[in-house]
């Protein structure tokens, strides 16, 4: 029931017009809209509090995030945060910081 809230959308575009017809689907597809996350307000930012971390051989962000909220699949909170996708947009040395708390981030984020 995890995608019972998500919005579904009907896609017709023309441009995928030629591959829905091969596949049977001649009034579109239903399919997932893609959440987008929003950035926190610069007065957001300030009100949590943050851990600064030094980029090291084998850190990934589900480790940090296991071991900062206690479950890993929050790699992602990191991640946004730093505005750093993956960990190959983040080099050794580099200095990135880890939100606190984890509740008062998915709140400003309405999750």
């Amino acid at each position: 029931m995890r995608n019972a809230a998500r919005q579904v959308m009907n896609n017709r575009s023309r441009i995928y017009k030629r591959a829905f017809e091969e596949r049977g689907h001649k009034h579109g597809i239903s399919h997932f809209v893609t959440p987008s996350l929003r950035h926190i307000t610069p007065s957001q930012r300030r009100r949590l509090t943050r851990v600064k971390h030094t980029w090291k051989t084998g850190d990934r962000y589900y480790k940090l995030a296991h071991t900062h909220y206690g479950n890993a699949k929050f790699w992602w909170v990191i991640a946004w945060y730093n505005r750093r996708p993956t960990e190959a947009h983040v080099k050794l040395g580099d200095v990135i910081y880890i939100p606190h708390s984890l509740e008062d981030v998915l709140r400003f984020l309405g999750i």
